[in-house]
């Protein structure tokens, strides 16, 4: 049997090569996604994800997680959770549970701590920085506070068949204390079927879940088409059709996987992932619309990843 990983923007790279190595050596996928996204949960710089995540207006980092096992089809997700490390590995433990499997806020974080997850202030100096420059910027210059919304999405595929798909973060910065997007919810920010394949979503939630993308794209992939297809068919018709409808639509990038281990993409911005199979080590590439149907893939330059890390490890004033 094949394998094959794929993950959201550049941050998901050294995850998902950790992820591979465990599929490669006959890993199952839940592993593999728990142990790609903890990666990106773990690393201070990322301000989307996890330690180091912007917080909300009130300054708390709330985070949103989902798991799903694509065998059996259980869920396990945490909305708006704070001062828990890893909020994928609770979302995945939660995935076992027939009642209760979904938990939110103060029941979310109390469950976790109770069931021994380690507990940590999530919030970093650095982005508690940012957020104090946020604030001052909107009160001087009657800014939108709202800015930021990058989940990180993991799609894998093991060497049995199996294919998991999780998600994780600490959604829109400078959100409402309680605001939820897309990334916890089933369907919308993730799906999985292993008799078909899986996709992930990250961008704006509150558009997002509008059109059940993650679910669409995976009900296309079972009709016969290709990742690639059904990711095309999915997301850039229902951004035009919310355009004409309800009158804008934010940011939409998903990535999709199915049980052959081919992938695809889709997205109406500049949109980076990191995507790995049995025949090709894992690469991060770069993702543009093409004339609003169909989506143009081109290798990342490394120009490009320098000036990434120079800017997301850049002094904050």
């Amino acid at each position: 049997m094949t394998y094959a990983m794929i993950g959201t923007w550049r941050m998901a790279y050294e995850g998902l090569e950790k992820g591979m190595e465990l599929l490669k050596n006959k890993g199952e996928s839940s592993d593999a996604v728990e142990t790609a996204i903890k990666e990106v949960e773990d690393y201070p710089f990322f301000k989307s994800v996890g330690y180091g995540g912007l917080p909300n207006a009130n300054g708390l980092v709330e985070m949103d997680s989902a798991f799903m096992n694509g065998d059996t089809f259980e869920v396990g997700a945490v909305m708006g959770i704070s001062d828990i490390k890893n909020p994928i590995s609770v979302a995945k433990k939660l995935s076992h549970e027939h009642f209760n499997s979904v938990m939110v806020g103060e029941g979310a974080t109390q469950y976790a701590a109770q069931n021994g997850f380690e507990r940590k202030n999530m919030l970093t100096d650095r982005a508690k920085k940012i957020w104090e420059n946020r604030k001052k910027e909107i009160a001087e210059k009657n800014l939108s506070p709202y800015d930021g919304h990058d989940t990180v999405g993991m799609v894998s595929l093991d060497q049995k068949g199996s294919i998991s798909v999780g998600t994780s973060t600490s959604g829109l910065f400078m959100k409402k204390p309680g605001r939820t997007g897309d990334s916890a919810l089933v369907g919308d920010g993730f799906y999985a079927d292993s008799e078909i394949g899986g996709a992930a979503a990250t961008g704006l939630g509150e558009d997002i879940m509008k059109g059940c993308l993650c679910y669409e794209i995976v009900r296309l992939m079972g009709t016969g088409l290709s990742p690639q297809d059904a990711c095309d068919q999915a997301v850039y018709p229902f951004v035009q059709k919310l355009k004409k409808r309800y009158g804008k639509a934010g940011e939409f990038s998903l990535v999709a996987l199915n049980k052959n281990g081919e992938w695809g993409v889709a997205t109406n911005v500049e949109f980076t992932f990191a995507v790995g199979t049995e025949k090709e080590e894992p690469k991060i590439y770069i993702a543009h619309p093409e004339d609003e149907n169909e989506t143009k893939i081109e290798p990342i330059t490394q120009e490009w990843l320098d000036a990434y890390e120079k800017r997301i490890k850049a002094p904050i004033n």
